[in-house]
């Protein structure tokens, strides 16, 4: 696959008009799941307190991939699907490696299909984090 260097895709997302409208309503989701304030976030992300209010203002500039990444550790979620909604490319190092369905019991295959099905990533998560327990529930006994 010839794909182009970092650096040039970071240059091709500066080119592109910044939309924070998707990248806000998710941090807003992720602020609302456990009741933070847009203060809270910014200052124990290891951000400034008034982060989320700049994203949020009209004319509001793309945020650097650092505070992507800040962002999305805070939260506990993977950086990629925070940098892709501020518009910037996929970074390969938060790339989950992907075991092959070649070698999965096909039991697991179906379990994982019918998770992806889930458009609406919080409900995943927490249906991903229940199948989680019922397996450490069966392999602690």
């Amino acid at each position: 696959m010839n794909e182009k260097p970092l650096s040039k895709q970071k240059k091709d997302s500066k080119k592109k008009k910044f939309d924070p409208t998707p990248l806000i309503t998710r941090i807003e989701q992720l602020m609302g799941e456990k009741n933070l304030s847009m203060r809270q976030v910014g200052i124990e992300s290891g951000l400034d307190h008034q982060v989320i209010r700049r994203l949020k203002e009209v004319q509001a500039k793309r945020p650097n991939m650092t505070y992507c990444i800040l962002l999305a550790d805070y939260f506990d979620i993977n950086p990629n699907e925070l940098l892709q909604l501020a518009g910037w490319p996929p970074l390969k190092v938060f790339d989950i490696k992907r075991a092959s369905i070649d070698n999965l019991p096909l039991e697991a295959v179906d379990v994982a299909l019918d998770l992806a099905k889930i458009p609406d990533p919080r409900t995943r998560k927490q249906v991903a984090s229940a199948v989680k327990v019922l397996l450490k529930q069966y392999f602690s006994t």
